[in-house]
């Protein structure tokens, strides 16, 4: 499978995506610049975390008019799954492809750790190969972390099983504890705790490696005929 990693001023986690898909699973991975007016011939793309131009105005408000932003949205609404990470759920969210909001954590602080999160849903393409409920151990690293969006979002992102992980232990704050959810299409995950952070061995933590493997298995071919259904265990 052939990945693309975007790159924009102030991304520091570009580096993470590429080595936990290149080195750590095999996969084909290049890296795409925000000036890009194409994703070229990739079979999914992840949008990093960092800092994307410093973070100015609002986490991700500037990254979303860099030209690789519409090939990205080009591309999501072609089928191709879009892995969007922190500051690319951030992106994400700023752009339009997924709802809601991301704004400052609950009491005003960074947090960096190690938390506890559930996987809510296994039909889509970046969690088929988990099982439902199935407890996830991973990092985060924000200042702007908390999801927050109106009560008819959240009970659609619900009822439409569009909530993909949820925290154990909130640590921002966000509204119903969700911390990663899906587009419409099931296609576009953003999520703020790092995968990519646990998929070494040698870092003593691989429990995101069931989200990135499940990205590497995905057949965007297959799924495009079957729709989201395709991903179903039931």
């Amino acid at each position: 499978m052939k990945i693309g990693v975007v790159v924009f001023p102030g991304s520091n986690c570009d580096h993470d995506a590429w080595y936990a898909m290149s080195h750590n699973l095999g996969q084909d991975v290049s890296l795409l610049w925000h000036d890009s007016p194409s994703v070229g011939g990739v079979d999914a793309v992840i949008l990093p975390g960092g800092f994307s131009y410093g973070d100015y105005l609002r986490c991700g408000a500037i990254a979303k008019f860099s030209p690789v932003i519409t090939a990205v949205k080009r591309f999501a609404a072609e089928g191709g799954p879009v892995l969007g990470i922190c500051n690319g759920f951030q992106i994400l969210v700023e752009c339009g492809l997924l709802e809601g909001a991301l704004i400052r954590n609950v009491g005003q602080r960074f947090v960096c750790k190690t938390v506890s999160t559930r996987v809510e849903t296994t039909d889509s393409p970046f969690t088929h190969l988990a099982k439902q409920g199935e407890v996830l151990r991973l990092p985060v690293a924000h200042g702007e972390g908390c999801f927050i969006a109106e009560e008819p979002v959240l009970d659609r992102l619900e009822s439409e099983d569009r909530v993909a992980i949820r925290y154990l232990e909130n640590p921002n704050g966000s509204m119903r504890g969700i911390a990663g959810i899906l587009n419409e299409g099931r296609n576009v995950l953003g999520m703020m705790p790092h995968p990519e952070r646990a998929a070494d061995p040698l870092m003593g933590n691989t429990d995101g490696l069931v989200m990135l493997t499940s990205l590497i298995d995905f057949a965007p071919n297959d799924y495009a005929a079957a729709g989201s259904s395709a991903f179903s265990k039931s």
